[in-house]
């Protein structure tokens, strides 16, 4: 077999399982997706080294997973060739990294790799958006210089089906999104227990433990002062929520003025510690506005997981709870 056919042998393999992993059933996490495309885009042009880039523009933040194998890398949008390139809208070409002003050379220090050559290709969705990018490290062969012209003709094929994807996981993202508080909804909590909190409750050495809550008399804060000051009240609790959420937990609006919090590895009197620790914040902490300044509370129903009942039955004990932490006078945590 000919350098040509072992070329293509290799685009084809690739390619294979691409296929393998789109058409895989009950597939929803494009992370494997995404390596395959940047493997795909890396052998497309002979590169050494390849990353996909993903433009998180409400964060203002570019991350990616596949860049050095050095882990996830997550950079502002404003820095960097790959922020350049998003930010101008065009291709960069470098075959002197080191001597330009938007590379990054730390990785590089870190790990002692070497940068030689580098091309950024943004990548659009459907509409014309920029919404991630390409990056080829190190060109294979010749002069080791990549060439603009050439190598995006190239890698516009691993580019175009990369954007679809993209796309397809944004829109996946922003079903599982509240719009209004950027918390996962009731949608995403069951997502993320089928994907990442079942694998816990397998584990009998483990324990998983969640808190419903509520916003005491939201109904009172929509009628004195508004729904736009009631959606800031929102927006203040979700936030306090989440700055109180460790990285391997989750918090999710569950709908109205309702919001959950699950915690893996914890049980039921850690979780309504935590619950209270939140709840006095809640009460010291007012939601100022413009117009108003609201003073408000929460109550709390806590459970541990019983592996013997399903997760709507788990969630209705808490649910419980947070009812009589309602009828027993507001602002406090039963458990």
């Amino acid at each position: 077999m000919n350098s040509s056919d072992q070329y293509l042998s290799y685009i084809f393999d690739v390619s294979e399982q691409l296929y393998k992993q789109m058409s895989a059933e009950g597939k929803t996490d494009h992370s494997a997706l995404f390596n395959h495309l940047t493997t795909l885009g890396r052998v497309l042009v002979g590169a050494d080294r390849a990353s996909f880039w993903k433009w998180d523009k409400d964060s203002h933040m570019l991350w990616t997973t596949a860049a050095t194998g050095t882990g996830t890398i997550t950079i502002p949008d404003t820095t960097g060739l790959v922020g350049k390139a998003l930010q101008d809208g065009e291709v960069i070409v470098t075959n002197d990294p080191y001597n330009n002003p938007y590379f990054n050379a730390e990785v590089d220090k870190k790990t002692g790799y070497v940068t030689k050559s580098i091309l950024v290709m943004p990548i659009a969705n459907i509409n014309g958006e920029f919404i991630g990018a390409y990056q080829v490290i190190n060109k294979l062969g010749g002069d080791g210089k990549f060439n603009a012209e050439e190598d995006c003709r190239k890698l516009s094929l691993a580019a175009v089906i990369c954007g679809l994807a993209l796309e397809s996981d944004v829109f996946l993202e922003e079903s599982h999104t509240d719009k209004l508080t950027k918390l996962k909804n009731r949608m995403g909590f069951f997502n993320d227990f089928a994907r990442k909190y079942s694998k816990v409750l397998e584990d009998p050495s483990r324990k998983l433990s969640l808190f419903i809550s509520d916003i005491d008399k939201f109904k009172s804060v929509n009628d004195t002062y508004g729904h736009n000051t009631g959606d800031e009240v929102l927006k203040h609790v979700a936030g306090i929520l989440q700055q109180n959420c460790r990285y391997s937990d989750g918090v999710y609006r569950w709908g109205g003025e309702e919001f959950i919090m699950i915690m893996v590895d914890t049980d039921m009197a850690a979780c309504a510690a935590k619950a209270d620790e939140i709840r006095k914040i809640i009460e010291a902490n007012d939601c100022v506005t413009e117009e108003y300044t609201v003073h408000h509370t929460m109550s709390f129903g806590v459970t541990q997981f019983d592996k013997n009942l399903s997760i709507e039955g788990n969630i209705s004990i808490a649910d419980e709870k947070l009812y009589k932490a309602k009828e027993s006078g507001r602002n406090r945590v039963i458990s």
